[in-house]
């Protein structure tokens, strides 16, 4: 069997610009659920069981290890550490059953920590997220430079979590470091 190892989207290192660092997560295992006709109280019982909660629309559930956000009706994205996780679909899979079709999205995504007091201004140049009235586990779809990204308020108020298309990683990278330096 080969010994495959992941590559980082970006392969670079966190970058501080003023009070603000920006870093692409590499440890972040992703799995998106959307539950079947009939499958719905089956679905929401076992992320109820793994998540400790249904993340309600436009919320995250910020819980350790795993965490999932709503990314649609009846339909999530669960995260857990790579470290742990890297099987985060089968792990899904096979508590759900035929309750939930569920798809590695892992490679489908690069996750970006943006962390820092000027974090809020560089958000309001960035995207239509209303940061300042945003809480810890609130979430949004944003168009950043013409790409669809989640935009996920973590529990420190200077920190969001930008999860957008990996195939655009550079250029989603690009259109943070210069919103960043535009408030630095």
């Amino acid at each position: 069997m080969h010994d495959l190892k992941p590559i980082a989207a970006i392969g670079s290192g966190p970058e501080t610009i003023g009070t603000m660092t920006i870093a692409e997560n590499t440890n972040v295992a992703l799995a998106s659920v959307a539950a079947r006709k009939d499958g719905l109280t089956k679905c929401k019982k076992v992320l109820k069981s793994v998540l400790g909660a249904v993340p309600d629309v436009g919320r995250a559930v910020l819980h350790d290890p795993e965490a999932g956000f709503w990314m649609g009706p009846d339909q999530w994205m669960i995260g857990a550490p790579m470290d742990s996780h890297e099987d985060i679909a089968d792990q899904m899979k096979a508590q759900l059953g035929s309750a939930a079709s569920v798809t590695e999205q892992s490679g489908a995504w690069v996750v970006f920590d943006v962390t820092g007091d000027a974090m809020p201004d560089m958000c309001e140049l960035l995207c239509n997220v209303p940061i300042r009235r945003v809480t810890a586990g609130d979430v949004q779809r944003t168009m950043i430079h013409q790409m669809s990204c989640f935009v996920i308020r973590r529990e420190d108020e200077n920190h969001i979590r930008v999860l957008g298309p990996r195939a655009s990683a550079h250029s989603l990278h690009h259109a943070l470091v210069t919103a960043a330096r535009s408030v630095a």
